[in-house]
């Protein structure tokens, strides 16, 4: 994006609209936003008796009974409830509705096929270990401006955010499109249930011009970032199975292999264990040159922040403190790493028992769950089978070696950005900001963008959100930054009221 672009006249009264969003941030949001954090509303993927706790249930009536007391004309909400062929329930979606309006200036409302699809999603990531004290996944604390508490900014808040937005353009006054919102449940799962959802639905969603996707990141909390990738994602199970009971380490160590060295041998296969690069071609693709460019545009922008702001572990060396060190300084390549190249991740293990547990005795097997991020423009259905065969295939000493996939998801590459949308990402920037629109790439994924993308190709793709550095999505002290949510809240409502 051409941060250069001469900073057009906002077409909202940002004063105005910054003092409504804020009064609706205080007041009505916060609370709303503290009651959902106390919820343990998981994703079915973390808690497969979903639908008999409750939990994703009560964050939906609870969002749902407070879109419904929105002073927002026009506005219409729906529960959006599907089964699967076997009768089981689909995750739930919150559906709602604002009619194009024309402009208390007489302006007529826009064309009756142009729509905004807004989205977010309520189920949450597991708890983690680590929080610190004082705070937990599900305590809601705001210190210092910054609300922590699992699922705040990720993605709790979009639903609040949206409604916001759309409430502060009709106090206006100016004419706006056919709004429609779409709010998941079962995102963190890889939206399982979305597609059959928005295939249900399509006729009612209408003519897209402009999606506003609210559930990405920000690379520091100065300015609007829209995220121009997504990567796409393979998790499963990897297991390697070598005895059918423990045995004494002394009696066999030496004659039967240890289950986790046959891992570390597989794994091998994929993976450069010393520089972390996935050694096949077929999980990785070509970067497009305008990517590389707005990487190092970005990277211009946030130096060393791009590596610096995780939490790196440290110790006393001499009497000096020693950091650990990423995989490269480089800020440019940080970011390509991070959001255009494959990246491989044990996120858990068994077989291993606890430390107080664990006596010499060679383990019949181990099992890692493996996360694979994959590039933008790799398929991830091939990925999933040519994965599966990699690390199966003539398994090391005959051992019993599986791979079950239990996710998989594609990436999303943006399509190119029109001039008005350009303008008005600067112009919402710049007024609510104080500086231009930046552009990212996000390591993470969200399925959704490549259903929308198909199922909308002219459509306009504003994917943003408030998981800037150290708002630690997914992991522990979990914050959602207050005063970034509410100047993204008031530039969405900027860039609405630009569709053509």
């Amino acid at each position: 994006m051409n941060a250069r672009l001469p900073d057009p006249t906002p077409l909202l009264d940002p004063v105005a609209v910054r003092q409504r969003v804020d009064a609706r941030w205080q007041h009505d949001i916060l609370p709303a936003l503290q009651r959902y954090i106390e919820v343990p509303a998981k994703s079915p993927m973390f808690d497969p008796e979903w639908a008999v706790h409750g939990h994703l249930e009560t964050v939906l009536r609870q969002a749902a009974e407070w879109v419904t007391r929105q002073p927002v004309q026009g506005l219409t909400l729906e529960i959006v409830r599907l089964q699967r062929p076997d009768g089981s329930p689909r995750t739930p979606v919150l559906l709602f509705e604002v009619p194009a309006r024309a402009g208390v200036d007489g302006t007529p409302a826009p064309a009756s096929g142009q729509t905004v699809l807004m989205y977010g999603h309520l189920d949450k990531q597991p708890e983690f270990s680590g929080w610190r004290t004082g705070l937990g996944p599900w305590t809601p604390r705001l210190i210092d401006d910054r609300l922590y508490g699992r699922g705040g900014a990720d993605d709790g808040y979009a639903v609040y955010a949206a409604l916001a937005a759309i409430e502060a353009l009709q106090a206006s006054g100016r004419a706006h499109p056919r709004i429609v919102g779409l709010i998941e449940t079962g995102e963190e799962s890889g939206s399982p249930d979305l597609l059959p959802t928005i295939d249900a639905l399509r006729s009612r969603l209408g003519d897209v011009g402009l999606v506003i996707c609210l559930d990405s990141g920000a690379g520091n909390y100065d300015q609007l970032w829209l995220t121009t990738s997504l990567r796409g994602m393979i998790s499963g199970v990897l297991r390697a199975e070598i005895l059918t009971e423990g045995v004494h380490s002394g009696d066999a160590s030496g004659v039967v292999p240890s289950s986790f060295r046959i891992l570390r041998h597989v794994l091998d296969r994929l993976e450069d264990s010393a520089t972390g690069r996935l050694l096949p071609a077929v999980f990785h693709c070509e970067i497009p040159a305008e990517r590389i460019a707005q990487a190092r545009e970005t990277a211009a922008i946030l130096g060393d922040a791009v590596w610096k702001r995780f939490p790196w572990a440290h110790h006393d060396c001499g009497g000096s403190t020693v950091f650990a060190l990423p995989t490269t300084t480089d800020p440019v390549e940080a970011l390509l790493n991070r959001t255009w190249r494959p990246t491989l991740s044990v996120t858990g293990a068994e077989g291993l028992p606890a430390l107080r547990d664990a006596g010499n005795v060679l383990r019949p097997y181990t099992a890692f769950k493996l996360s694979l991020r994959l590039p933008p423009l790799v398929d991830a259905a091939q990925a999933v089978q040519q994965l599966k065969a990699l690390l199966e295939d003539n398994a090391p000493y005959q051992a019993r070696v599986t791979f079950e996939p239990e996710g998989a998801a594609n990436g999303w590459n943006a399509p190119a950005t029109v001039p008005w949308f350009e303008q008005a990402l600067h112009a919402a920037s710049q007024v609510h900001f104080g500086a231009p629109c930046g552009t990212i790439g996000q390591g993470g994924t969200i399925p959704l963008m490549n259903m929308l993308s198909a199922g909308f190709p002219r459509a306009q793709m504003m994917v943003c959100g408030v998981l800037g550095p150290q708002s630690n999505a997914h992991g522990p002290n979990e914050f959602l930054h207050v005063p970034y949510a509410r100047r993204l809240t008031a530039a969405v409502a900027e860039v609405i009221a630009r569709l053509p």
